[in-house]
């Protein structure tokens, strides 16, 4: 292929800063993928028992397997989902923390919120978040 046969370099019909603006949501973009890599493949490893269990015998030494960053690992130790999603972790992948606590994915939800898992399950069975006051950051300062 020559370079006059490439197509066009794609162009956004947004800037990325754009995805930052939703108040309570973190975007996974390939950024905080590469940021996140190592806590990723730390979680992944939760599928298998053995490394469930030796997880559960020494948490902080099972993590120093992992090239993490300090404030991932004291992220996981805390079970701060939260955080680990600020860090750059995914949903998908860091429910198999929760799930290695015996945790509902309703629990490790809710608990990103100020809402017990009970409140959580009934605001999301009766439609979820409301969209009103909650499109953007920028606009509520």
């Amino acid at each position: 292929m020559t370079q006059d046969e490439r197509p066009a370099p794609r162009q956004r019909l947004y800037p990325l800063e754009d995805l930052e603006d939703i108040p309570g949501t973190r975007i996974f973009t390939a950024r905080r993928s590469r940021q996140a890599y190592h806590l990723h493949k730390f979680c992944m490893s939760l599928m298998d028992k053995d490394n469930r269990d030796a997880f559960r015998a020494d948490e902080q030494a099972y993590l120093d397997r992992y090239r993490m960053s300090d404030d991932q690992k004291q992220a996981v130790l805390k079970r701060d989902f939260g955080k680990l999603i600020e860090l750059g972790g995914n949903i998908y992948f860091l429910v198999k923390l929760s799930n290695t606590d015996g945790w509902s994915t309703e629990k490790a939800v809710s608990s990103m919120t100020d809402l017990t898992p009970e409140e959580y399950g009934a605001m999301m069975r009766s439609g979820g978040r409301k969209a009103e006051g909650n499109r953007s950051i920028r606009d509520k300062s």
